[in-house]
Protein backbone atom coordinates (compact mmCIF):
# COMPACT_ATOMS: atom_id res chain seq x y z
CA UNK A 1 0.00 0.00 0.00
CA UNK A 2 1.28 3.45 -0.92
CA UNK A 3 1.41 6.16 1.75
CA UNK A 4 0.19 9.65 0.99
CA UNK A 5 2.54 12.48 2.04
CA UNK A 6 1.09 14.69 4.78
CA UNK A 7 1.41 17.82 2.64
CA UNK A 8 -0.31 16.38 -0.45
CA UNK A 9 -3.64 17.83 -1.66
CA UNK A 10 -5.40 14.56 -0.80
CA UNK A 11 -4.13 14.58 2.80
CA UNK A 12 -5.17 18.22 3.21
CA UNK A 13 -8.66 17.41 1.87
CA UNK A 14 -9.07 14.49 4.27
CA UNK A 15 -7.89 16.64 7.18
CA UNK A 16 -10.37 19.36 6.23
CA UNK A 17 -13.26 16.86 6.07
CA UNK A 18 -12.38 15.43 9.49
CA UNK A 19 -13.14 18.67 11.36
CA UNK A 20 -14.98 18.02 14.64
CA UNK A 21 -18.34 19.60 15.43
CA UNK A 22 -18.45 23.08 16.89
CA UNK A 23 -16.41 23.24 20.13
CA UNK A 24 -19.43 24.35 22.17
CA UNK A 25 -21.22 21.10 21.27
CA UNK A 26 -18.23 19.05 22.44
CA UNK A 27 -18.06 21.18 25.57
CA UNK A 28 -21.76 20.47 26.15
CA UNK A 29 -21.12 16.76 25.78
CA UNK A 30 -18.19 16.84 28.22
CA UNK A 31 -20.07 18.89 30.80
CA UNK A 32 -23.14 16.69 30.64
CA UNK A 33 -21.21 13.43 30.96
CA UNK A 34 -18.99 14.81 33.74
CA UNK A 35 -22.06 16.01 35.67
CA UNK A 36 -23.86 12.69 35.20
CA UNK A 37 -20.86 10.73 36.51
CA UNK A 38 -19.87 13.32 39.15
CA UNK A 39 -16.31 13.76 37.89
CA UNK A 40 -14.36 16.86 36.78
CA UNK A 41 -14.67 17.46 33.00
CA UNK A 42 -10.87 17.39 32.65
CA UNK A 43 -10.91 13.67 33.57
CA UNK A 44 -12.54 12.87 30.22
CA UNK A 45 -9.48 13.98 28.25
CA UNK A 46 -6.86 12.87 30.76
CA UNK A 47 -3.92 11.12 29.09
CA UNK A 48 -4.12 8.11 31.41
CA UNK A 49 -6.97 5.74 32.25
CA UNK A 50 -7.56 7.23 35.74
CA UNK A 51 -10.22 5.69 38.01
CA UNK A 52 -12.89 3.24 36.90
CA UNK A 53 -15.67 5.88 37.12
CA UNK A 54 -13.56 8.23 34.97
CA UNK A 55 -12.94 5.50 32.40
CA UNK A 56 -16.67 4.68 32.28
CA UNK A 57 -17.52 8.36 31.84
CA UNK A 58 -14.92 8.71 29.06
CA UNK A 59 -16.26 5.63 27.27
CA UNK A 60 -19.75 7.07 27.52
CA UNK A 61 -18.60 10.43 26.15
CA UNK A 62 -16.83 8.71 23.26
CA UNK A 63 -19.97 6.70 22.48
CA UNK A 64 -22.14 9.82 22.51
CA UNK A 65 -19.69 11.74 20.30
CA UNK A 66 -19.93 8.92 17.78
CA UNK A 67 -23.68 8.27 18.00
CA UNK A 68 -25.19 11.69 18.79
CA UNK A 69 -22.80 13.82 16.73
CA UNK A 70 -22.04 11.31 13.98
CA UNK A 71 -18.27 11.58 14.32
CA UNK A 72 -16.11 8.82 12.92
CA UNK A 73 -14.23 6.63 15.37
CA UNK A 74 -10.99 8.23 14.17
CA UNK A 75 -12.34 11.71 14.97
CA UNK A 76 -13.60 10.56 18.37
CA UNK A 77 -10.21 9.07 19.16
CA UNK A 78 -8.43 12.27 18.17
CA UNK A 79 -10.71 14.43 20.30
CA UNK A 80 -10.15 12.31 23.40
CA UNK A 81 -6.46 11.69 22.75
CA UNK A 82 -6.95 8.01 22.05
CA UNK A 83 -6.61 5.63 19.11
CA UNK A 84 -9.64 4.84 16.92
CA UNK A 85 -9.57 1.23 18.17
CA UNK A 86 -9.96 2.55 21.72
CA UNK A 87 -12.95 4.62 20.57
CA UNK A 88 -14.42 1.53 18.92
CA UNK A 89 -13.92 -0.45 22.14
CA UNK A 90 -15.64 2.32 24.12
CA UNK A 91 -18.60 2.28 21.74
CA UNK A 92 -18.95 -1.51 21.92
CA UNK A 93 -18.76 -1.49 25.72
CA UNK A 94 -21.26 1.32 26.09
CA UNK A 95 -23.67 -0.25 23.62
CA UNK A 96 -23.54 -3.53 25.56
CA UNK A 97 -24.31 -1.61 28.76
CA UNK A 98 -27.58 -0.39 27.26
CA UNK A 99 -29.15 -3.70 28.32
CA UNK A 100 -29.17 -2.25 31.83
CA UNK A 101 -32.34 -0.08 32.04
CA UNK A 102 -30.72 2.53 34.28
CA UNK A 103 -27.75 2.94 31.92
CA UNK A 104 -30.07 3.10 28.92
CA UNK A 105 -32.11 5.83 30.61
CA UNK A 106 -28.94 7.76 31.41
CA UNK A 107 -27.71 7.48 27.81
CA UNK A 108 -31.06 8.59 26.38
CA UNK A 109 -31.05 11.61 28.69
CA UNK A 110 -27.46 12.52 27.87
CA UNK A 111 -28.05 12.17 24.15
CA UNK A 112 -31.14 14.37 24.36
CA UNK A 113 -29.34 16.93 26.50
CA UNK A 114 -26.37 17.15 24.18
CA UNK A 115 -28.39 17.56 21.03
CA UNK A 116 -31.13 19.93 22.24
CA UNK A 117 -29.81 22.06 25.09
CA UNK A 118 -27.35 24.90 25.22
CA UNK A 119 -24.06 24.25 27.06
CA UNK A 120 -25.11 26.17 30.19
CA UNK A 121 -28.47 24.40 30.56
CA UNK A 122 -27.10 20.97 29.67
CA UNK A 123 -25.09 20.34 32.85
CA UNK A 124 -27.94 21.70 35.00
CA UNK A 125 -30.53 19.45 33.32
CA UNK A 126 -28.40 16.32 33.79
CA UNK A 127 -27.91 17.02 37.52
CA UNK A 128 -31.69 17.31 38.15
Amino acid sequence: MRKTPANSPRAKRVTRLAAPPHPSRLDTLERAVAAAFAIPPAELRAPTRRSAPSALARQTAMYLAHVAFGLTLTEVGQIFGRDRSTAAHACRRTESRRDDPSMDTLLVGLERACTTLTPARCAKEVRE
